[in-house]
């Protein structure tokens, strides 16, 4: 009589809840820390953050990342500094999303986006350019015919690379210590983070197209210490 309980079990499912979602018109949301496919940001005022420095293509295991760097433009500079990445490319037949690029990235150029949804119709589609990569005029990311982009997949690039710390000393949460991005202006802190502003609630999301001006470098309120904070106070 075991198989009629198997039946009944059986009959029982048939009248529960669905469990399952309607793949792929109906989606489950993604964690905010998600790895997908990455973007090359650029600041501001437009110019480029990376600089050419190939230390995401010595750290990426699955050896998915080709970088050559090129001097400045004296006249036009593509990026702050002296090199910018010339040639950047991507092979996403081989990358494992482990973000080890964007840890390694000095100055936040390379980030990732929500979207994992690739249907590549031939090998050449897989492999992507800088000019693929590189986010376009509004600081969003392109958008390829292949791809499946949803809401909100570029809003919050690599949250984990804007997650903040104590260190050690509670004086040091909620300070931002990551530059703006074209588009969005400087990104808020993770959910549940203080991101400290004029006018700025913690936690708030602001979305601007440069307020935080065009500066090239971390904010001077993640470099030094807060008004009140007092390091004898913190010695131990």
């Amino acid at each position: 009589m075991s198989f009629l309980r198997g039946f009944g079990v059986t009959f029982h499912k048939l009248f529960e809840k669905r469990v399952t979602t309607k793949y792929p018109a109906e989606k489950r949301p993604k964690p905010e820390r998600f790895h997908g496919r990455h973007v090359l940001g650029r600041y501001p005022d437009g110019m480029e953050k990376c600089i050419g420095c190939e230390l995401c293509a010595g750290v990426c295991p699955a050896k998915c990342i080709y970088v050559r760097g090129a001097d400045n433009p004296p006249d036009s500079p593509v990026a702050p500094g002296e090199r910018y990445g010339y040639v950047y490319e991507i092979n996403y037949l081989r990358c494992i999303h482990c973000d080890l690029c964007v840890e390694a990235c000095p100055t936040e150029a390379i980030t990732e986006s929500k979207l994992f949804e690739f249907s590549f119709t031939s090998r050449s589609d897989a492999i992507y350019t800088k000019d693929e990569l590189l986010v376009d005029d509004d600081g969003r990311p392109r958008q390829m015919p292949w791809e499946d982009w949803r809401e909100g997949d570029d809003r919050h690039t690599s949250a984990w690379m804007r997650a903040t710390s104590p260190s050690g000393s509670a004086a040091w949460e909620g300070r931002a210590a990551w530059s703006p991005e074209l588009g969005y202006g400087l990104r808020p802190a993770e959910l549940g983070q203080a991101a400290e502003g004029p006018g700025q609630a913690a936690g708030e999301v602001r979305e601007s197209s440069g307020e935080t001006g065009s500066s090239h470098s971390t904010p001077t309120s993640a470099l030094g210490a807060p008004e009140d904070f007092d390091p004898e106070s913190h010695e131990n």
